[in-house]
């Protein structure tokens, strides 16, 4: 069952499953209230999920074209389905028209968020935190977050752990939760109540929604995983509806922006505008992209970036990816390295028709995919396609400020057309580096002197006699790093030896 889950998540970008079940959520809710079972009538809910949507469609299609700036059609929709799921519809059908100013101001400040309330062009605040909240400062108009309901649950639950698996941020949630449960048990010491004040925040509030869905937008929240959990438990903590603050008491929505603020401050700042310098075709359906940058970037070799193009007409996938930086922070230009197929999404159309001086938007450095800053530890490198990107980063760095390291690279292809930056791995053999190609295809060059068929536990342990001593980074599709996690496992190599490259939107 899971694989099948998995097999799922990895043909969806995250974007779009949020998207879908955001509206499922919508639509399982109009279905309840028709039955009454819910205390919202359909019609002012459809009413007030239409206005909502509709304006934040079009205001981010406004400003981004007043502006010139590329924009993604499902950020708009899933901040106003968002909205729609936690403000309150009228409870009769005459007061419809008298909410429509509330329900203008609060989407149309949640879009201008982005684009207004910004620092060097990266948004601070989650938008629809922003919108909610502003509201209730300037109009005394709050949100109930009634999507939080006993109803809802089972629904909001099943859809949550799909959202949290695909980006796999299960590290934040649980810290978020954990922290959340905790200080509502404290307050509720007093009352003798513990049991059911824990039970009702679980079923009956916002709790698990906001944790698959506010708390996980990977724009707003730190790179690393470390700094990740302390904003999650930051949130929690504030989350409770009994703290209070003065004559403040916090509700989910100041909670998140509070949190944003504190990732805000971590995290690697603004985004960049990137012009394309030149294109090399590195392997066969490979391509090395190469682009200078606005101004200095800093990042450390092994992470990502979220990269986006203007579309006109994009597919289901969007207009956004996540891909690694191929480069080294030594380099002076950023490089990136994307593998082709026969029906390549739009962006990696749009991506290979790039003429020289178009641009590209990045944002968003992050990851844990890093080098230990232990120079001693002993390093496995484990590569399967395109997934030697980050290793590129890693060992040019290595070799450009003459880190000496004990290193041993497992390179797979399927063909020796698609080795990939051989160059750079050649030469690091000065730096402690030693790699070990293997190709999955049946032919082979008459000349090829490495191995054939998959990376196995025997070839590892041949190469590596010592491999128990070392720790482990592996990089490609999914399947392929679950594969060698259970493999290493059972080799057994420690699980906190074991590092996996992964960033939201893999698919």
């Amino acid at each position: 069952m899971l694989k099948f889950i998995d097999n799922f998540l990895n043909r969806i970008t995250m974007y779009r499953l949020i998207l879908y079940y955001l509206l499922a959520l919508l639509g399982i809710a109009i279905a309840l209230s028709f039955f009454g079972l819910i205390p919202l009538h359909p019609l002012p809910l459809i009413f007030t999920s239409i206005i909502l949507v509709a304006v934040c469609w079009l205001t981010n299609n406004f400003f981004a074209a007043f502006l010139q700036v590329p924009t993604n059609v499902e950020s708009s929709l899933i901040t106003g389905l968002i909205l729609s799921l936690i403000i309150p519809p009228p409870s009769f059908a005459s007061a419809l028209f008298a909410i429509v100013p509330f329900l203008l101001w609060t989407s149309i400040w949640a879009m201008l968020s982005k684009y207004m309330v910004n620092i060097k062009n990266k948004h601070i605040f989650n938008p629809a935190a922003f919108g909610v909240a502003l509201t209730a400062l300037t109009m005394h108009q709050s949100a109930t977050w009634w999507v939080g309901s006993a109803p809802m649950f089972i629904f909001v639950l099943l859809g949550a752990l799909l959202m949290i698996r695909k980006v796999r941020r299960f590290d934040a949630a649980i810290s978020f939760i954990i922290v959340s449960l905790l200080t509502t048990i404290v307050f509720s010491l007093g009352s003798g109540h513990v049991i059911s004040a824990v039970y009702k925040t679980i079923v009956s509030t916002s709790l698990i929604f906001f944790a698959a869905v506010m708390l996980t937008e990977p724009l707003t929240m730190p790179p690393t995983r470390r700094l990740r959990i302390v904003y999650a438990a930051i949130v929690g903590f504030l989350f409770s509806p009994q703290l209070q603050l003065g004559s403040l008491y916090f509700t989910p929505e100041l909670a998140l922006l509070t949190g944003n603020i504190f990732s805000y401050l971590v995290s690697p700042k603004g985004r960049y505008v990137l012009q394309l310098k030149d294109k090399i075709a590195s392997g066969t359906m490979i391509g090395d992209f190469v682009f200078a940058t606005d101004r200095p970037m800093r990042f450390r070799p092994g992470q990502y970036m979220e990269w986006t193009l203007g579309l006109n007409h994009p597919d289901n996938r969007g207009n956004r990816r996540y891909f690694t930086i191929a480069s080294s922070p030594t380099e002076d230009n950023l490089l990136l390295g994307v593998k082709f197929y026969p029906n390549s999404s739009t962006f990696k159309q749009r991506l290979s028709a790039m003429k020289y001086g178009e641009e590209i938007i990045a944002s968003q450095v992050a990851g844990d995919f890093v080098l230990p800053r232990n120079k001693e530890k002993k390093l496995v490198f484990i590569a399967g396609g395109i997934g030697i990107t980050p290793f590129r980063s890693m060992v040019k760095y290595l070799m450009d400020t003459n880190d000496q390291r004990s290193i041993v690279l497992f390179y797979s292809s399927k063909s020796a057309d698609e080795i990939v930056y051989n160059d750079i791995f050649s030469q690091a053999k000065k730096i402690g580096l030693k790699t070990v190609y293997t190709l999955t295809d049946p032919q082979v060059p008459a000349d090829w002197q490495g191995y054939q068929g998959y990376i196995n536990a025997e070839m590892i342990t041949k190469e590596v006699p010592d491999y128990l001593e070392r720790e482990f980074y592996i990089s490609g599709s999914h399947t392929m790093v679950s594969d060698f996690k259970e493999m290493l496992k059972n080799l057994g190599v420690a699980k906190q030896n074991i590092k996996t490259d992964f960033f939201p939107g893999l698919a």
